[in-house]
């Protein structure tokens, strides 16, 4: 065996992917602040989107494009640099709307742009011991940049998710390698939103980057195709050269959202998952850097699915996604707080989007925990079940004036899933000109509110692309 090399094999599966929903040109940020800005684009959060709500469907499409059940996984590890919560369920809250197991196992893993190399080796050795069986590992970002930063421009967002399992299939993960050294690059503190650039960034070049990737892929070995690391749009071209890789596999996925942070070295893997092959990928961040070699025997499903192209919007708009321009006046609060009776009673069955059946008369009640009795027949006796998440839309409204937080146009509809459940919920607000009645519609997961510093998420029905 090589260097770093398992004797346990740990396959990848199927992998998902999901990107935010808008697109902020670099010029933008450039004109703004008066000076090039850059060139390309970089994707953003929506202000009802955020690392979970990103990280949820990358896990969604994982599991769809493998056919397996979120009742099969019995491991989550989930990295970002910004989990929802500073501290609190971050990871419960994905888990319950991912509809896994209660009993899974798992860890959410933060704090740097390293943490999701972090979340694949601990669910690979997870999987290798023999503790897990089937781990979905998802990395997902939205990191907040400081307004003015030089790397403003660059900055992205998006997630990948990844099945690992024993059971085999187009790719194995066979090495590793990883270094350690206690340098300060991109960090926040406690108290801070947004997250400070690097103090000198020709030090961290010359100094910090460049000798620490370089030795680590240098210990790697001979491999066919390389994800490399570019937090400034330059950095990832030179790390090739010195690699003796004629480019990386990473390019397509900067060029198209930018920086996305943590889930940057599994974008430019999803490229390379695409062949047959011996693929590296490398992530760097919080003084850490890491490099996985993998054995591609055949494509993975789910690595060339397309990402969507979003909306392109102005660099204002985008500071008030991000929370960084705030309406002057009074917000409208929700008046609950998230840690009353109704949230502790109800947030699973909201999260895993269940209903319950009548058993007389078949009729779906939602949410469950607010029907003692069915609305059809007064029925005492249910079923609890998960809801389809796909319907048609049976009428729908749009406010066009909306206090903060709400974003105008905002559609509220009335729709039919698939299974004969009629539920109301908001639409999006780029759907609202182009909504009708007998649309077909998907639901996604989505932050409602921000209530008292604690995010508050629950379904949008999004128009279905058919």
């Amino acid at each position: 065996m090589g260097p770093g090399e398992m004797t346990v094999p740990v396959s990848i599966r199927s992998l998902g992917a999901a990107a935010p929903s808008l697109r902020l040109a670099a010029a933008e940020v450039g004109k703004a602040w008066g000076s090039r800005g850059g060139k390309g684009q970089v994707a953003v959060c929506a202000a009802d989107e955020d690392s979970l709500t990103l990280a949820w469907l990358a896990a969604v499409r994982a599991l769809g494009n493998d056919g397996r059940s979120p009742s099969d996984v019995d491991g989550l590890w989930w990295a970002t640099s910004r989990p929802p919560f500073a501290e609190g369920p971050s990871l419960a809250v994905l888990a319950a709307a991912l509809r896994l197991p209660t009993d899974m196992a798992g860890a959410l893993l933060s704090g740097s742009s390293h943490s999701g190399m972090e979340a694949v080796i601990a669910a690979w050795d997870a999987i290798a011991a023999g503790s897990v069986a089937n781990a979905i590992v998802v990395v997902s970002d939205a990191v907040v940049p400081g307004t003015g930063t030089p790397w403003e421009s660059r900055v992205g967002a998006g997630a990948v998710a990844m099945l690992l399992t024993r059971d085999g299939g187009g790719a194995s993960l066979v090495a590793r390698t990883q270094r350690t050294w206690p340098m300060l690059d991109r960090y926040r503190a406690d108290c801070e939103d947004s997250t400070r650039d690097v103090y000198d960034a020709r030090l961290f070049r010359e100094e910090v980057f460049l000798p620490l990737l370089t030795d680590v892929a240098r210990a790697t070995g001979e491999v066919d195709s390389w994800s490399l690391p570019d937090p400034d749009g330059r950095l990832g071209a030179v790390l090739a050269r010195k690699v003796g890789a004629s480019m990386s596999t990473s390019t397509e996925a900067y060029t198209e959202l930018g920086d996305s942070g943590a889930a940057a070295p599994l974008f430019g893997l999803r490229t390379a998952l695409r062949s047959a092959g011996r693929a590296a990928v490398a992530g760097y961040g919080g003084g850490r850097a890491s490099a996985l070699t993998i054995e591609v025997s055949a494509p993975v499903p789910g690595a060339d699915d397309p990402l969507g192209s979003g909306t392109t919007v102005s660099y204002p708009e985008v500071l008030r996604a991000r929370g960084q321009l705030r309406p002057v006046g009074e917000s409208v609060p929700m008046g609950v707080p998230p840690g009353s009776a109704q949230f502790v009673r109800g947030a699973f069955e909201l999260l895993a989007l269940q209903g319950a059946k009548c058993s007389e008369c078949g009729t779906i009640n939602v949410p469950p925990s607010v029907h003692p009795t069915c609305l059809q027949c007064g029925g005492a006796k249910f079923e609890v079940r998960d809801l389809d998440r796909t319907g048609t839309v049976h009428t729908f409204i749009v406010n066009h004036s909306m206090p903060a937080p709400f974003v105008a146009p905002l559609p509220l509809i009335i729709m039919d899933l698939d299974d004969g459940a009629r539920i109301q919920l908001q639409g999006l607000p780029e759907d609202a000109n182009e909504l009708g009645i007998g649309d077909r519609v998907e639901l996604v997961l989505r932050r409602y509110a921000l209530e008292r510093g604690v995010p508050v998420y629950g379904y949008k029905a999004r128009r279905a692309a058919s």
